[in-house]
């Protein structure tokens, strides 16, 4: 049976890459451009896992992640982004992100997280 997985992402490139790999494991994947439709999507069904891009246009990465945690129910989020600095990981974490990526990012370290 095929996980599940919402990829909140804005660089087409970066997004459709992870599709194309997430698919191999194998996943159902949904691409959001944008924090405000990630947020929608990942309200509207429920996601096995969320890959979350901290700098999104419309409601960023953070803000996301503190509004899924605050409704309850509980789908692991790994946090993909360009920023790198311990207090940057360290504040995704505890705004719930279960999981911490920097790009530029090996898509076998992704792929082995997401497993």
């Amino acid at each position: 049976m095929a996980h599940s997985v919402l990829v909140v992402e804005d660089d087409q490139d970066i997004s459709r890459l992870i599709k194309l790999h997430l698919e191999d494991l194998p996943c159902q994947v949904k691409l959001a451009a944008d924090g405000i439709v990630g947020l929608a999507e990942a309200e509207a069904k429920q996601y096995d896992l969320i890959i979350l891009d901290l700098k999104l246009p419309g409601m960023d990465g953070l803000e996301v992640c503190r509004r899924l945690r605050a409704r309850g129910s509980y789908t692991p989020i790994l946090m993909l982004t360009a920023k790198s600095s311990e207090l940057d990981r360290v504040l995704g974490l505890e705004m719930g992100a279960d999981d911490y990526l920097t790009k530029p990012f090996s898509v076998l370290e992704l792929m082995a997280r997401v497993k």
